[in-house]
């Protein structure tokens, strides 16, 4: 996400090398490296004239303090500005007083509408809510089906009647029954067009008239850029929005609709979608967000992932577990199932301050061993899964699971090895020995299972790669197999 956009206000950075404090030379050189990066990245021509403007007068003359150097100083000032153009806050959903809050879908076709709609249905669910969702997209083929089987999926109800109705009679009805049976929050999906036109906006008003919304949430593609901001204000005008929903950000390198929507549409961004799966979508923070295009990471974020999938007991059995060195392969499986719901192992990464630069092709590398990994352990059995040191004692076993899982007995043989040495080095922080043989590795990485080496240095010597207690390897001029120390 904003990957190009990020690596060009780095190099934006670098006019101030060197120098002692911000001034109208240094900064200049930085602002026409920033401009470019906006413009590049598809911002609204008004909206990087005005941004330009704010962070020079804003940073010329700012006194940098001890311990701040000029580029830090330039970068907390490009900050600020960047979340005042999305915004400033987050700008929350409505909760009417008056049950069921109304919330109308609206968007041009291939947008994601019907996928956001239960996207939102499911995110109104884990808050406790009681959503109903209401398919009046009429026009679109299987439009209703689509939202019938997420709903199922999700297991929140959708009301849908005959397609040969119109869309504020279905509207109407659904708004009816969510009264009727005591819905909190009544989610309706509207036909899209290729294009807007005289014929949607109308039926957009009609349908709005029938159910009186609390919200009027426009579904906009991230990656049609700063169109995504002149659409957004069109809906407006003619229909009455309240906010948007940015989706297929996970896609977007650039970010101009993020940072154009509401200095040119006036309308906040309520929502992002950030994957295919159901479960993301998250509620949008100008702040995190700022952080995300400046690659300094959304720990806030990943927090409320994790907290979502991992529960407090759970936590705290698997904690002692590490700190008595008796995790097991089964234990890694649930940790790695875990993380898999929360999303791709890269995109959690890069929520991690200083995790950015880390290159996808070896995330990449690092999923495909993971899944081999896996398989070898769905090849052991029950009591091997819970008892490596079966595995560690028999050969034998160590064969059954390679032929079982595709792989030679020297990747299980690899793998069972890292596993060891990786029990060991848990046990050891828990006593506050510090991690040996880790340097060049990521700082606080090294609980996470298969995930110590990530980020490397590739170069790096990895002598005394064995179990607990055992001697180092002697050197080979072979190649390496990858197992859980190598990710």
């Amino acid at each position: 996400m904003f990957e190009e956009l990020s690596n060009q206000f780095e190099d934006a950075v670098k006019a101030f090398k060197g120098e002692a404090k911000i001034s109208e030379e240094n900064v200049d050189e930085a602002l026409k490296q920033v401009r470019r990066a906006l413009l590049e990245a598809d911002v609204s021509l008004s909206v990087v004239k005005e941004f330009i403007e704010e962070v020079r007068v804003k940073a010329v003359g700012t006194e940098v303090v001890r311990g701040i150097n000029p580029g830090q100083k330039f970068i907390q000032v490009v900050h600020e500005q960047l979340v005042n153009v999305m915004g400033g806050e987050n700008d929350p959903l409505a909760n009417s007083d008056e049950k069921p809050t109304v919330i109308l879908m609206a968007g041009l076709q291939g947008a994601g509408k019907t996928t956001a709609t239960a996207k939102l249905g499911l995110l109104l669910k884990e808050k406790n809510l009681k959503p109903l969702l209401v398919a009046a997209d009429t026009y679109r083929p299987a439009a209703i089906d689509q939202l019938v089987t997420l709903g199922n999926q999700i297991d929140v109800e959708v009301f849908n009647l005959s397609s040969n109705l119109n869309p504020e009679e279905i509207a109407r009805k659904g708004l009816e029954k969510a009264r009727e049976e005591g819905f909190d929050t009544l989610v309706v999906d509207t036909a899209g067009r290729l294009q807007i036109d005289t014929e949607m906006m109308g039926e957009m008003v009609r349908i709005k008239e029938a159910v009186q919304p609390d919200e009027v949430l426009l579904v906009v593609d991230s990656m049609i850029g700063q169109e995504a901001a002149d659409i957004t204000r069109s809906f407006h005008e003619k229909v009455g929005i309240t906010g948007a929903v940015l989706t297929k950000l996970d896609g977007d390198s650039r970010g101009g609709a993020a940072l154009s929507i509401r200095k040119i549409s006036g309308k906040p961004i309520k929502f992002i979608g950030t994957g295919e799966k159901v479960e993301a979508l998250q509620p949008f923070y100008p702040e995190r967000m700022a952080s995300r295009i400046l690659g300094m990471g959304d720990v806030l974020t990943l927090v409320e992932k994790a907290q979502k999938e991992v529960e407090i007991a759970d936590a705290e059995i698997m904690q002692k577990k590490l700190q008595e060195a008796t995790f097991d392969f089964s234990d890694f499986v649930k940790q790695m199932r875990m993380i898999k719901r929360m999303g791709s192992l890269g995109g959690l990464l890069k929520m991690i301050p200083g995790m950015n630069k880390i290159d996808d092709g070896m995330i990449k590398s690092g999923e495909d061993q993971l899944k081999k990994i896996e398989a070898m352990i769905g090849s052991m059995s029950e009591e091997e899964r819970n008892k490596p040191e079966l595995l560690a004692a028999q050969p034998s076993r160590r064969r059954r699971v390679a032929s079982g899982s595709g792989h030679q007995p020297a990747d299980v043989d690899k793998v069972l090895a890292d596993f060891q040495r990786m029990r060991g080095l848990m046990k050891q922080m828990s006593t506050g020995g510090g991690l040996p043989g880790m340097e060049g590795g990521l700082p606080g990485m090294g609980g996470l299972p298969g995930m110590s080496s990530l980020g490397a240095n590739p170069n790096q010597s990895r002598k005394g790669r064995g179990g607990p207690g055992s001697a180092p390897r002697r050197q080979r001029p072979v190649k390496k197999k990858k197992g859980f120390g190598d990710l």
